[in-house]
């Protein structure tokens, strides 16, 4: 005798379940408008302003490019955010690697260290630096010592991305099989770890790229002309060319995360199938 199949046809119930409630619609909205509201006034008020009797228009803009000091800064904030970038993976993946591989009793005090910069504040930070950066006086004036203090502020951002890609992986498991074949501890972080963490590593590279690119206090406590300072020094004149100035930075800001999402999307596939081999 043939079961009797009780409720709606499985199209109709499909359908019901890609419906969502009318306070979740809500909600979606309320969240977009709180994000688009603030960015569409900025770029609203950018356009702004009257110049030789005329609407601005795109003079804002036009003016923040032909700038020489937005140039400078903005390369700048940009070398040494490379800088920090290169220099905080160096340090922080083979020590997460060998921390989790050699040493997981170390864990604890690696998560309470990672958390230090969130207490300690900048400017007790960086006062407590100065002294010690003034020992290196060909350091001390370069703007490549900025690299150095962010690599610190980058530490829980870059390390808790390193931490969870770990932990979403069977390494001990990795380790031994590379062993099995011959591998040493380098050639296995090398060409079976590393492939493996893409998506953290891009993630958290990411994230130090922000650091590097919005701070502000050390760079101008210790003078040095970075984008965040040429920012605030527009604030200070003009408020429609630093509105300009603040709209092409999120446009910059935009393009380096699809930038990041395109290089990431389908690494963890590839890096699954490079360390099968």
């Amino acid at each position: 005798m043939a079961a009797v199949t009780v409720g709606p046809p499985p199209a109709r119930r499909r359908g019901r379940r890609r419906r969502l409630p009318a306070w979740h619609v809500l909600w979606i909205v309320v969240a977009v408008a709180y994000f688009l509201v603030p960015i569409v006034s900025l770029v609203q008020f950018s356009f702004g302003g009257v110049v030789n009797g005329h609407s601005a228009g795109f003079h804002w803009y036009g003016t923040v490019f032909a700038d020489p000091n937005f140039r400078s800064s903005f390369w700048l904030s940009v070398q040494i955010a490379i800088e920090t970038v290169v220099l905080s993976n160096l340090l922080l993946i083979p020590t997460t690697f060998w921390i989790h591989l050699r040493l997981p009793r170390l864990r604890p005090v690696m998560d309470f260290v990672s958390v230090l910069p969130f207490v300690v504040p900048p400017i007790v930070l960086i006062v407590g630096l100065i002294p010690f950066l003034r020992l290196f006086t060909f350091l001390y004036s370069r703007p490549e010592v900025l690299a150095f203090i962010y690599v610190v502020f980058a530490l829980p951002f870059l390390y808790r991305s390193l931490d969870a890609g770990l932990r979403a992986i069977n390494l001990r498991t990795l380790a031994e099989a590379s062993a099995n074949c011959g591998g040493s501890t380098w050639s296995t972080l090398v060409r079976v770890v590393l492939p493996n963490l893409r998506s953290a590593v891009i993630g958290g590279s990411f994230l130090t790229v922000a650091i590097a690119m919005g701070e502000f206090t050390i760079s101008s406590l210790l003078s040095f002309n970075t984008f965040p300072v040429y920012l605030f020094n527009i604030g200070q004149t003009t408020g429609n060319e630093a509105a300009a100035l603040s709209v092409i930075s999120l446009l910059l800001t935009w393009a380096l995360m699809v930038s990041l999402y395109l290089v990431g999307r389908g690494g963890r596939t590839t890096a699954q199938v490079a360390a099968t081999r």
